[in-house]
């Protein structure tokens, strides 16, 4: 954690009380603070069902005879 300073208490920024500062980041916060995952996420997940939907789609196209 960050060392608050003089400056930092002056402005009214302070530690939370309730929390000590050697409380390790839980994991989900810390997926969802990096920017990169949510990026290749947000790519990928649409990606993935655009392909299962155009799967599906040509799957339920009728033999022609």
């Amino acid at each position: 954690m960050a060392a608050y300073t003089d400056i930092d208490l002056e402005a009214g920024v302070a530690p939370p009380a309730d929390l000590p500062e050697d409380e390790p980041v839980p994991v989900m916060q810390q997926l969802l603070e990096n920017p990169f995952l949510l990026l290749f996420i947000g790519i990928a997940m649409p990606t993935v069902l655009y392909i299962v939907w155009g799967v599906m789609e040509i799957v339920n196209i009728p033999i022609a005879k």
